[in-house]
């Protein structure tokens, strides 16, 4: 009897019973001589297969084929199937004048009725050599040495047979156990914890199977849809994977158990969505990663109508078979949400698309942000998530430097105090007035009690978690802020900005070493990413200016300000490593502090400390503070180490609310 297999790879798995191939669930449709290729690229996962090779297994019959339009054919017509391309090859990489290669990790499973009869030849032969050394037994037992020999009993031919049958009838019994088993919701909730209390849970991003681009929004708002209401579900029991970290793996091919390390995740939930004419089909699984058990899983199939309240009708389904199957004491309808208007969720993709461009922490990232965001408010003016986006905008933008903080923050607060009034649970809302009181009013209290809020609120939205961290090492309560670090982190594994801010809460509390271990690994992820620059500062006070000068080479700017920065920095490294005529080569390229637009007067405070001009440091980081452009890392930062002394700074500090 051959065996009859199953190949998975990716999302798609192929049987060699049914002579078929799924994507999650949905069958694809695959002609007679395309399946034949795909199946031995397979068989041969990893190696060449040769044009000689699939002539002989697919077409050696038909004479009277075209052999090399026919393979042409079957190749392109499994590129469009696997959603491949020629060029970017995911799955099947072109060999030329030589063949193929499947290029992406396959797993292979033997079918249960095979593996029933694998096991009872198994089964067979080791009765028969159990019988035989049972019958040697018999006649010719072996002898012990005396320290060796057992206490109580031998074993005789008989009972070795016995053991042997018991033995593998187990084995068979545990095979189809196996095969069958589906967890229990007890079972599935016993074993979901983390150590610290918590399940992970990642929704990877549905994927579009329609073979149109335009459709990938309403894939992608699936997605977001499923993200905010499962993390709404019981945030003390179950964790959420951010955005930001699911959407790298959209049109991955990343094997789940790469998905489990990256992300720290229990579990996943996977899904496709296909359209075809005026209907609409999702897919959806729910898989344990320990074990790539699937847990639950269900099919969609509805009209076309209107995708908007489609969209939200699937995903609030979704989230309650999920609430049941994760936490099984919850009622069917304890998270149900009444449908959103057409308006509103018009708004929120627009809000969404806000968030993207927001995430780039980039000049331009934030004014499409704002954009974006103000469209939302335009499509539903009581969208209060738009509104706490649109202050999360201006005052990243005033953070950042890229405006005067009085230009900009006033704008944040009435929008975040808006957000407020529309919305008073909306966790949104309270970090936003949290990182306002922050970096603008330098309310520390405020800033705490916002943020706190915040989380009680939404205890999976990470940003507030991030923001409380950064509030927490800025006034040097360090033990609180990594704790707190360390959460917004396991919720968004592969966010770029929260491993950075790590990387500076680690120097804030002089773990230099630390610091620029956990700043390159940022740096490995993204060498341009802004401000990863921050390595820069423990690399000079560990005195290894080779490697701070190295990075700013490799620094390349994206704007006027990042150039600043730049020349700033060279300052400084230049004058701690005692080039003096270097740095004031880098300093002569800065304007004057109040030329243009933009705020710079920290940028002079770095290169006089540099330079060792106290006296000129300070006089630039009172205009700062005057302006209220000046850093709030001044009580932790040890690039001010050399004026803390100082009374001026000192009275910097007290009116910051930073006094030591």
């Amino acid at each position: 009897m051959s065996a009859t297999l199953k190949y998975r790879f990716g999302p798609f798995e192929l049987s060699t019973r049914a002579r078929e191939l799924h994507k999650q669930g949905t069958k694809l449709r695959l002609r007679p001589q395309p399946y034949q290729v795909l199946l031995l690229l397979l068989e041969r996962a990893g190696d060449a297969v040769t044009r000689e090779q699939l002539r002989e297994r697919v077409w050696a019959s038909d004479t009277f084929v075209d052999f090399e339009q026919g393979l042409n054919t079957a190749i392109k017509e499994l590129r469009g199937v696997l959603n491949d391309s020629a060029t970017e090859p995911r799955y099947i990489e072109t060999l030329p004048r030589l063949g193929y290669r499947l290029v992406v990790p396959v797993e292979r499973e033997i079918g249960s009725a095979a593996a029933e009869v694998v096991a009872a030849e198994a089964i067979g032969e080791l009765l028969e050599k159990t019988a035989e050394q049972a019958a040697n037994v018999a006649a010719a037992p072996p002898e012990l040495p005396p320290q060796a020999a057992p206490r109580g009993w031998a074993p005789s031919g008989w009972t070795l047979a016995v053991v042997a049958v018991v033995a593998v009838a187990v084995l068979l019994f545990s095979l189809r156990w196996m095969r069958g088993r589906v967890a229990t919701q007890e079972e599935v909730a016993a074993s979901a914890k983390t150590a610290g209390g918590r399940l992970m849970l990642a929704v990877l991003p549905f994927e579009n199977l329609t073979g149109d681009a335009g459709q990938e929004y309403f894939s992608d708002g699936l997605t977001e849809e499923m993200i905010a209401q499962l993390g709404r579900l019981d945030p003390a029991q179950m964790g959420v994977i951010a955005r930001t970290s699911v959407m790298r793996y959209k049109h991955s091919a990343d094997a789940l158990e790469q998905v489990k390390r990256e992300l720290g995740v229990q579990y996943v939930l996977e899904g496709s969505v296909r359209r075809d004419g005026g209907r609409v089909r999702v897919t959806a699984e729910l898989i344990q990663t320990k074990d790539q058990t699937r847990l639950w899983g269900k099919e969609y199939d509805r009209g076309m109508s209107n995708l908007i309240e489609l969209q939200a009708e699937i995903a609030d389904e979704i989230a309650t078979e999920v609430d049941l199957k994760l936490a099984p004491s919850r009622s069917a309808g304890a998270n149900a949400e009444s449908k959103l208007s057409a308006p509103r969720l018009e708004a929120y993709d627009l809000y969404l698309r806000g968030r993207y461009f927001w995430n780039k922490r980039t000049p331009e990232g934030f004014q499409r942000a704002k954009g974006y965001f103000q469209q939302a408010i335009d499509k539903d003016p009581s969208y209060a998530r738009a509104y706490a986006g649109l202050a999360d905008a201006y005052a990243l933008i005033s953070s950042y430097g890229f405006v005067a903080p009085n230009e900009e923050m006033p704008k944040a607060r009435d929008a975040a105090q808006k957000a407020v009034q529309l919305d008073p649970t909306l966790a949104e809302a309270h970090t936003s007035l949290a990182v306002i009181a922050q970096n603008y009013d330098w309310d520390w209290k405020t800033a705490e009690s916002e943020y706190r809020r915040a989380i009680a609120l939404d205890a999976n939205y990470a940003t507030a978690h991030h923001w409380y961290a950064e509030e927490l090492a800025l006034v040097g309560r360090f033990p609180e802020s990594f704790t707190e670090i360390d959460r917004a982190r396991s919720l968004d594994p592969l966010s770029l900005i929260i491993g950075t801010d790590r990387g500076a809460i680690l120097y804030y509390s002089r773990q230099y070493d630390q610091a620029i271990k956990q700043l390159r690994t940022v740096l490995d992820m993204e060498p341009d990413f802004p401000r990863t620059s921050t390595v820069i500062a423990p690399y000079v006070l560990e005195k290894n200016y080779a490697a701070a000068l190295a990075t700013l080479q490799r620094w390349q700017p994206s704007d006027i300000r990042e150039s600043q920065w730049r020349w700033a920095s060279l300052a400084y490294v230049y004058g701690n490593a005692g080039e003096t005529a270097n740095a004031r080569r880098a300093l002569e390229k800065l304007p004057a502090p109040r030329d243009g637009p933009k705020p710079i007067e920290m940028q002079f405070v770095l290169a006089e400390i540099g330079l060792g001009e106290k006296e000129k440091a300070l006089d630039y980081l009172e205009e700062a503070y005057a302006d209220r452009t000046i850093s709030t890392s001044v009580k932790v930062n040890a690039i001010f180490d050399p004026l803390r002394s100082e009374p001026r700074f000192q009275k910097i500090l007290r009116g910051m609310g930073l006094a030591q």
